[in-house]
């Protein structure tokens, strides 16, 4: 990745702009937008919201030219300093073939979202060369009441507005999986309950320090095949494990055993330096088990470190992680770094 571009930092008074590139869950929770828009503002910047992202086309926000438009068109403004998705969902994979990736690499910018937004972050990787970031987004971090976590938003401003070289990110100190309806309007009523976080599980132990490169399953799945996965070897590769079929349910565990059989089958778990998996979704204690003993299947005979119970895509709070950075993984001093 000796190409890879990386956008100028946030400033106050720049611009963010908001953009819906899956689902279209805006305008049944406009007050989490509005929640989200007022932190911004309040920091010091200004927020556009793109044209197509508070729509609702069944379960898209609007349609696949329509929704690349809009990121086209905030990559073309140069006013626009950061873009960052309301939302994932599951339906990034429509609208590659519609992004401008000339346009996108001759102005780059901060892109920042998680989830199905992984599709995006690699594509943009892999045509682009461009350093996306995979972070909160509007709706489900920055929307949350009555704001973002105090953990989500400091790895957020040390990656992208105060240019911390070296990043010691640490385990938070509390955690939440707690869903609160936000149709009903649930969210506003009392904040989510926080749990202790029992820190750092290293499933295998060792030192690596390389390149950062993965996201989402299913999402990074969608690509497999395509023009648009971008597979470095010799990477630290990461693992968000989402919710499954239900919103409320994690993705179950012969589900994502078929999903890591997908990544197998690309050569990626013996071709890697380094495996770091988020907390799953909704995950009981037997799952966690039963989760630990899937990863050693997959990677039977490799000596690289292994994290666990990161912060990190479907739990919250949650850091915020650039491609392409170089990642450092230390199981005897508990080290997980990022140098940007």
């Amino acid at each position: 990745m000796n190409n890879l571009i990386i956008p100028e930092k946030l400033k106050k008074g720049d611009i963010i702009a908001f953009v819906s590139p899956s689902a279209g869950l805006a305008p049944f929770a406009m007050h989490r937008i509005d929640i989200a828009k007022k932190f911004f503002e309040d920091k010091g910047y200004v927020v556009k919201i793109s044209d197509h992202a508070l729509e609702n086309n069944d379960y898209v926000s609007s349609s696949a030219q329509e929704r690349a438009g809009d990121i086209n068109k905030m990559f073309d403004d140069k006013e626009v300093k950061m873009i960052i998705c309301t939302i994932g969902g599951n339906h990034s994979n429509q609208i590659l073939k519609y992004l401008d990736y000339e346009l996108i690499k001759n102005n780059p910018k901060i892109f920042v979202g998680y989830s199905d937004i992984t599709v995006l972050h690699n594509a943009i990787l892999t045509k682009s060369e461009l350093a996306t970031y995979y972070g909160p987004c509007v709706m489900t971090q920055f929307g949350e009441n009555p704001k973002v976590l105090d953990y989500t938003w400091e790895y957020f401003e040390k990656v992208l507005i105060n240019n911390e070289k070296n990043i010691e990110i640490e385990p938070s100190k509390e955690w939440t999986e707690e869903l609160l309806n936000w149709f009903e309007k649930d969210d506003l009523k009392r904040e989510r309950k926080l749990e202790k976080n029992s820190g750092y599980n290293w499933l295998k132990k060792g030192k690596a320090k390389s390149f950062l490169w993965g996201g989402c399953i299913p999402s990074i799945n969608h690509l497999i095949g395509t023009e648009y996965l971008n597979k470095p070897d010799d990477s630290i590769f990461f693992i968000d494990i989402p919710e499954g079929e239900q919103f409320d349910k994690g993705l179950s565990i012969d589900s994502l055993d078929s999903y890591l059989a997908d990544l197998d089958n690309l050569g990626i778990f013996n071709k890697i330096k380094g495996l770091i998996i988020g907390r799953p979704f909704h995950y009981s204690d037997e799952d966690l088990e039963k989760l630990k003993v899937i990863i050693l299947k997959y990677t039977e005979g490799e000596n690289y470190p292994i994290l666990m119970n990161v912060n990190l895509g479907h739990t919250d709070p949650v850091i915020t992680l650039q491609y392409g950075a170089k990642i450092i993984l230390d199981s005897e001093k508990n080290i997980f770094s990022q140098i940007i």
